[in-house]
């Protein structure tokens, strides 16, 4: 056992730890310890800037869920845009739950995020689940405010996918957008330019959330898809 892997342990929770398989049952019971993501944030806080850190970087593939989320924790502290752009594509390929994919959150992105399209543009078209879902997440997160734009919605609407981590991942994008940018999103819905299902998520996902208003709720229930 690695010294992270000690220190890991020594943070279990056996009672998060099964919940935790619950809500992930894509992930193997025997690779969660069992540690809550504040612990988790703690220890990436601790070892920052380390060789410990470091080392644990660039030791691909871990073993356990909370090495993964660890490593995703480490990488959102990263500030320059390129040595955050290598990292994430050299962790990416290993990632094989949405909870990772979607701790990955980079602050090096924030600052100059239209630098991020070409590799979003990328990920998109990847086979890999996760890549796919982490290119959406970046769409939803950093480009959809004041850096919007229509030809991002038309990028996501064109991902056809089998997985079901992509395809709630575009129902997500997609009930965000009609909080977020109305206009530009419901066309998409009003011209069945999702999967069923995607489309019927998309919907009862806006229809939940409170950035929605009544007359829209309203109206995007009059547009659900039946069998």
């Amino acid at each position: 056992m690695t010294a992270i892997q000690k220190r890991l342990f020594a943070l279990q929770d056996k009672e998060y730890r099964d919940f935790t398989a619950k809500l992930n049952p894509a992930v193997d019971p025997g690779t969660i310890i069992g540690v809550r993501l504040p612990e988790l944030r703690k220890l990436a806080k601790a070892l920052r800037g380390s060789q410990e850190a470091e080392e644990f970087l660039n030791a691909l593939p871990h073993r356990y869920l909370e090495e993964n989320h660890l490593h995703s924790f480490m990488l959102c502290d990263i500030k320059d845009f390129d040595t955050a752009i290598e990292a994430i594509e050299r962790f990416l390929p290993y990632v094989d739950n949405w909870a990772v994919c979607d701790s990955i959150r980079l602050k090096a992105f924030n600052k100059d995020p239209e630098r991020l399209l070409p590799y979003i543009d990328k990920w998109l078209c990847s086979d890999h689940t996760y890549t796919i879902r982490c290119g959406i997440l970046n769409l939803m997160n950093l480009f959809l405010d004041q850096r919007f734009d229509p030809a991002y919605p038309e990028k996501v609407a064109a991902v056809r996918s089998e997985e079901y981590y992509v395809n709630m991942m575009i129902a997500w994008y997609f009930a965000t957008a009609l909080a977020k940018q109305y206009d530009a999103a419901i066309p998409y819905i009003e011209q069945n330019r999702l999967d069923r299902w995607t489309h019927n998520k998309a919907i009862q996902k806006a229809i939940e959330s409170y950035r929605v208003s009544d007359e829209h709720k309203a109206y995007l229930k009059t547009l659900k898809r039946k069998a």
